[in-house]
């Protein structure tokens, strides 16, 4: 069994996977994190772990699986990849954007495929049908976009991200005027971006996760495919991937003893 951990900078999302079927998820908070995992996950049944996060001390919060799995890997760019990373500059490329690629050759094989996650920032990442990863774009997310407004114009309202229908589009008070102004566009331009794709890549598949996924799915008027474990199956087929090229490697060395 396989242990998969995006750990994000207030959250610990945790799965296990049986070779590629997800047998269990939950959420946990980063403080006292190893004795909620324990209480629920028997350490003794996992064969390996991969663990992505974008905090700095996660090989010292996680160093207490080393003494329970034999196999545990911090995801990183420079990690053995099942397709082939066309980023001019991959060590600057985040593992979640790696792992979300992965995750979407394995829903989509031989597929060119755009993978949409809307959360804190909006990336957009495109995958060919020949299985090359070419990069894509990062925009500012709803929350991002909604503090922005505050601090370079400073009458305008602090706003949390909540639930806004797109289709009211025209605000008649100035707090409705700003959750017009960035959740119309963002759906807008979501919307283009897609077209953007569809003109350059045929029979493109476009893949919806992140944060923001439920409120925008039922909005962009393109066809989706909306997902919230893209993220999860993508470390894990990274994890699976890694584990056949060992076998491989291992077979050949043996191979070549004898």
């Amino acid at each position: 069994m396989n242990l998969i951990i995006d750990q994000g900078n207030t959250a610990v999302k945790v799965a296990l996977f049986k070779a590629q079927k997800q047998v269990f998820f939950n959420t946990y908070t980063a403080e006292n994190f190893q004795q909620q995992l324990m209480k629920e996950v028997n350490l003794t049944e996992i064969q390996q772990a991969i663990i992505a996060s974008v905090v700095a001390e996660a090989e010292t919060r996680f160093s207490f699986l080393k003494k329970y799995l034999p196999h545990v890997i911090f995801a990183s760019s420079t990690m053995p990849l099942p397709f082939v990373n066309k980023y001019a500059t991959p060590q600057t490329l985040g593992v979640d954007r790696l792992a979300l690629i992965a995750g979407a050759i394995q829903l989509f094989p031989n597929r060119n495929i755009l993978v949409i996650s809307a959360g804190t920032c909006i990336t957009f990442d495109v995958v060919t049908q020949k299985n090359e990863y070419l990069g894509g774009a990062i925009a500012p997310g709803i929350a991002m976009r909604l503090k922005a407004m505050h601090q370079f114009t400073s009458k305008l309202p602090l706003l949390e991200q909540q639930d806004f229908d797109n289709e009211q589009f025209i605000g008649n008070t100035t707090e409705s005027c700003m959750l017009s102004g960035v959740y119309n566009n963002v759906v807008r331009e979501i919307e283009g971006v897609i077209v953007q794709y569809e003109e350059k890549f045929a029979n493109l598949a476009v893949i919806l996760t992140g944060g923001n996924q439920k409120y925008l799915q039922e909005r962009i008027k393109k066809p989706i495919f909306a997902n919230s474990f893209v993220l999860l199956e993508g470390l894990n087929n990274i994890l699976e991937y890694q584990k056949q090229t060992q076998h491989s490697i291992n077979g050949q060395l043996k191979q070549y003893d004898e």
